[in-house]
């Protein structure tokens, strides 16, 4: 078997090679400057010519030991000066957290290696060191004595999931391996090899954001060297490091070894909650402005609903019991409030500081404020794309020009062609008809009144009187009745919309109706996602205030780092646009309510159980254009989809 120390000589033998490769860089720089000194020397001592060909090379390869050291000088400089980036993470205070310094000390001592300098938390699955040494890393240092520069301990990375999910006998387990690595990480050769790479990598990104001619011509030479070194040591780099990674693991084998195996355990179910808690339950919130306040807490209802669903509650009922590592944290709800808005501006590029349009949100307050909210807003723009489709006569620029050859279908059978029974145009039912012979209604009524189509298909005067629909003023009611005459309070603002049966009539009478929705909704979401990354834009040119490094440049450039999902299609849009109105109409005719699934999201509580069980009307209506297994479920529900839709 090997030992920690066979790792430890591996990683060193690998680190001198790096250290080779910036001393063969530095001997090619220098070798203009040799070859002129041995003439300059010979010329001055006799044994090289003064005169011709020799006063020639002098002056030849001077001139190149000027240029090869000013642009050494200039490497040095980048490669010195440029500011590593960091990993994204939150500070965490000795006096924040003493029982967890004090766990971590005591591992250090069983694991007769340095303890970490600092502990930082990160909103992430996975637990590393990180050398936070450069100076532009933090206050000025003293000076050290003359001699060998000191190596100094590096900052322990912690994923927050772990502290609120994992038990604290767990967590230094599975800390173990990772505090070991800083035995390797005090070796001189290692931690010199490191210092280098890191530098060479900081001067590429350095001269990668370059702007200006004066300022990209230089530090575009300066990028090329720093990726030629790289590519040199490339290889020697990943065997040292996996030198280190093997002696650090040998080291913790004799720490909890068994509580290893059950820590390995957790870290994959914990990064599958992670996942689910992200993309399900987060993001919706950040798209809408808002961020979850406690999401590390929320991982942990994450993955007993996880466990649950898979049976595991009984084996998972006495770990629970135990003590959380969170424990060793003064103030819990503190960090894990700096660490979900961490995670926001990491995974959707959300603002530094919450605001008036950035406020955060609690759990208790997520179904009312998120769920109900998104599908209100989500309505509002179906019914908004809806309206803005053009009516029979108008020309659709985004609609494929019919073919002559191809006999007439309903979609683009002219309205005064003559037929026994002409189709209807594809116009959304609720748009207000905009025909050259017709004049521009001023509310939906009107436009059922004035559209023969329309009128067939609406409710009569008196269902829509006692429906709440809008009366129009000249039309078959009295002069004296008033809109919503009957029912003031059914349709107060937030304004109602469309109704969900004319939604759902007029998606299924042809395939092509949902392609076009599709693609104006996908349009209009698109423009939407264009004017947040403007706004975003904005922020990441403002300064950084939380104190986090990354990396040269302007502050949090970039972000996000880490997107969240691909962009949605327009097909997948759709069928979200109809779930929210569906949900809608559930939440105002059926008794509905919005709630939270912690593992996907927005949920439909009826009779205060989730109904997991619209998807697939809804993929029925949008993909195939079959609209009975949704009415069949608005049926069972108690769903009324002629009444109109609040919208958000």
């Amino acid at each position: 078997m090997a030992s920690p120390e066979t790792g430890v000589l591996s990683a060193r033998g690998r680190a001198l090679a790096v250290l080779r490769v910036r001393g063969t860089a530095l001997a090619v720089a220098l070798l203009p400057a040799a070859v002129a000194v041995v003439l300059l020397v010979g010329g001055a001592t006799g044994r090289l010519g003064t005169e011709g060909g020799w006063a020639v090379a002098r002056w030849t390869v001077g001139g190149l030991t000027v240029l090869s050291l000013l642009l050494a000088t200039l490497v040095s400089v980048v490669v010195a000066r440029a500011r590593p980036a960091l990993s994204p993470s939150v500070p965490i205070a000795e006096e924040a957290a003493p029982d967890l310094y004090r766990l971590v000390r005591d591992l250090a001592d069983r694991l007769d290696v340095p303890a970490p300098s600092a502990i930082a938390l990160t909103p992430d699955c996975d637990s590393w060191l990180e050398d936070r040494t450069h100076r532009a890393h933090g206050p000025p240092r003293p000076a050290r004595r003359a001699g060998r520069r000191a190596p100094e301990a590096p900052v322990l990375v912690i994923g927050s999931p772990f502290l609120w999910w994992m038990r604290v006998a767990e967590l230094r387990a599975l800390l173990a391996p990772v505090v070991a690595g800083t035995g390797p990480s005090a070796h001189p050769d290692i931690a010199a090899a490191r210092r280098f790479i890191r530098g060479l990598d900081a001067a590429a990104g350095v001269a990668a954001r370059a702007r200006g001619p004066l300022r990209a011509l230089p530090l575009r030479f300066v990028g090329r060297v720093a990726r030629l070194l790289l590519r040199a040591a490339g290889e020697h780099v990943v065997l040292m490091e996996r030198g280190v990674a093997a002696a650090a693991s040998e080291r913790a084998q004799g720490v909890d070894y068994g509580l290893r195996v059950v820590a390995q355990e957790q870290v994959g179910l914990a990064y599958a909650g992670w996942d689910r808690l992200l993309t399900r339950v987060a993001l919706p919130a950040w798209r809408m402005g808002r961020w979850p306040s406690r999401l590390d807490a929320g991982v942990v209802s994450a993955l007993t609903e996880l466990s649950r669903r898979d049976r595991l509650a009984e084996g998972f009922a006495s770990r629970l019991g135990e003590r959380p590592a969170c424990d060793l944290l003064e103030e819990p709800g503190t960090i894990d409030r700096a660490a979900s808005l961490l995670a926001a501006r990491l995974f959707h590029g959300g603002p530094a500081e919450p605001g008036p349009d950035w406020s955060p949100v609690g759990w208790q307050q997520y179904p009312q404020e998120i769920v109900d909210r998104k599908w209100r807003l989500e309505a509002a723009r179906l019914h908004r794309v809806l309206d803005e489709l053009p009516a029979a006569g108008q020309a659709d620029p985004d609609r494929e020009a019919p073919d002559p050859s191809r006999a007439p279908d309903r979609s683009t059978t002219p309205a005064d062609a003559p037929s026994a029974a002409p189709a209807p145009p594809l116009t959304y039912a609720g748009a207000r008809a905009r025909t050259p012979a017709a004049p521009h209604p001023a509310s939906l009524s009107q436009a059922f009144d004035s559209s023969p189509e329309l009128s067939a298909a609406a409710p009569s005067p008196q269902l829509r009187s006692r429906r709440g629909v809008p009366r129009a003023p000249g039309g078959p009611h009295s002069a004296a009745e008033t809109p919503f005459a009957e029912e003031p309070a059914a349709c107060a603002p937030p304004p109602c919309g469309p109704t969900l049966a004319r939604v759902i009539d007029w998606l299924a009478r042809d395939t092509r109706a949902g392609d076009l929705v599709a693609a104006r909704l996908g349009a209009e979401v698109a423009r939407e996602e264009r004017e947040e990354a403007a706004r975003q834009a904005v922020r990441s040119a403002q300064a950084d205030t939380t104190g986090i490094t990354w990396g040269d440049g302007p502050a949090d450039g970039g972000l996000p780092l880490f997107p969240l999902q691909p962009p949605r299609t327009a097909r997948e849009l759709l069928a979200d646009h109809v779930t929210a109105m569906v949900c809608c109409a559930a939440v105002d005719t059926a008794g509905a309510a919005p709630g939270l699934d912690w593992l996907d999201g927005p949920a439909l509580l009826v009779d205060g159980a989730r109904r997991a069980d619209l998807s697939r009307p809804v993929l029925s209506l949008v993909d195939d254009g079959d609209a009975e297994p949704l009415r069949g479920w608005l049926h069972r529900v108690g769903v009324r989809p002629e009444k109109p839709v609040r919208l958000g």
